[in-house]
This record gives C-alpha cells, sequence and structure tokens, in this order.
C-alpha cells in the first residue's frame, strides 16, 4: 500500500492550487507581524487550515484543521485512495540564511507508521516580504520519508526530535518508506550512545557540586 497522493503528480496539482489560494491572501498580516516568522507562520497555517480543503478537491474526504498547539497535525484529512494523512505546515522566508526546524517526535512517528495507511507529510511554504505584503513563491508538499537523510539531524529532546538541518538545502527525493525508517533506526542507535555519554558528563559534573555545596558553610541558614 502506498500513496496516490504523492507517488503520482496529484500532489504538484495540490501544490499549485495552494500557491494560488496564498497569491489571492497578500494582505494576510499586519503591518506588526510582517517582520516576526512565528507570526507569519501562525497566519499562514491558519490560513490553509481553513482554505488548503479547497486546494485538494476530490482527493480528501473528513477533513480537519483544529488541532492543539502541541499535535503532530496542523491539518489531517483521508485520502481518496484510503490513506489517512497528517499535514504539518511549515513556512520559510525567502533568502534567509539558516532555518533548523523541528519536525516531529520519532516515538510519535514510529507509532504513527505502524500503520501503513498513516502518512506525516509536509506542507512547506516558501514566501517574500515586499513593503507589507507577503507574497508566497513556492509551496512543497510531501510526505517525510521523501527528505534526504543528507538534509535531516536529530535533536535532544525527549525521544528524539527530527530536524531539518537547513531547508535552505533540502534534497526531496520520491524513495522507500521502510529504507527510510531503517535509516532513522540507524541513526538513533548512533545518536542515543551519544547523549549517554553527555549525561554520564552531566552527572559527573554535578556530583562535584554536590560535594562542594556539602563542605560548603551555610551563610543563608
Amino acid at each position: 500500500m502506498r500513496s496516490e497522493l504523492f507517488y503520482t503528480d496529484a500532489h504538484q496539482r495540490v501544490e499549485r492550487e495552494t500557491l494560488l489560494l496564498l497569491s489571492q491572501a497578500p494582505t494576510l498580516l499586519s503591518t506588526h507581524t510582517l517582520e516576526s516568522p512565528r507570526a507569519v507562520g501562525d497566519a499562514v497555517q491558519a490560513f490553509l487550515g481553513v482554505h488548503f480543503e479547497q486546494a485538494l478537491g476530490n482527493l480528501a474526504s473528513r477533513y480537519q484543521a483544529d488541532f492543539a498547539r502541541r499535535a503532530m497535525a496542523d491539518i489531517a484529512f483521508e485520502g481518496s485512495d484510503g490513506m489517512y494523512y497528517i499535514v504539518d505546515v511549515k513556512t520559510r522566508r525567502h533568502n534567509t540564511r539558516f532555518n533548523m526546524p523541528n519536525l516531529t517526535s520519532v516515538e510519535r512517528l514510529a507509532r504513527l507508521y505502524e500503520d501503513d495507511r498513516n502518512v506525516f507529510a509536509l506542507l512547506l511554504v516558501d514566501y517574500a516580504i515586499a513593503g507589507t505584503l507577503l507574497h508566497s513563491e513556492q509551496v512543497r508538499f510531501f510526505p517525510i520519508e521523501f527528505i534526504s537523510w543528507e538534509c535531516l539531524t536529530i535533536g535532544a529532546l525527549g525521544w528524539g526530535q527530527i530536524q531539518i538541518a537547513n531547508v535552505s538545502h533540502l534534497v526531496v527525493q520520491m524513495q522507500s518508506r521502510r529504507t527510510w525508517m531503517l535509516t532513522l533506526c540507524e541513526r538513533l542507535l548512533q545518536f542515543y550512545p551519544r547523549e549517554i555519554d553527555k549525561i554520564v558528563q552531566r552527572m559527573a559534573h554535578f556530583k562535584e557540586v554536590q560535594q562542594a555545596w556539602v563542605a560548603r558553610e551555610d551563610t543563608w541558614g
């Protein structure tokens, strides 16, 4: 079982329709929020939550866009191919030198992908600011497993967070979910021992701090 949305050119149509929707809303932001990447991201996410269903057309049913901030999904829908799509909306200001966004927890993704019908997809919007207007320049829509591991890293938060190393240099290519997930496991089996070493060093450091405080006179007692 695989996604007809992403293993055909259907996603390209969705990208074009999404870009058209965004181009019709250049006054999405106020003058007070144009320079805040977080505010831009929130505004674009809110706009697409309302309108992205139009871009999907007959590719989707049971559309939903009201999720808590810490949820995996900004948008979710059931595809006409029987798959269940969880979509994370990301924005990037054009010509910024460095962007390293978190994508999702490795543990959450592993649980989600226990079911082959589930897809975790990214909707990436590149934009520019001209005066007080937001110009959406490119929309990319793809599942996380299409991102080359050359472009990803693991961040030390919880079980580990999958991060884009630099979204300005993002390689997206059609590839096998199984191969991608096996590489994720290999990366984690290298990542966790390094984290253990860091924890051992931190414990040793605070053991010394503890001993220093034990020997120290309590002048505040």
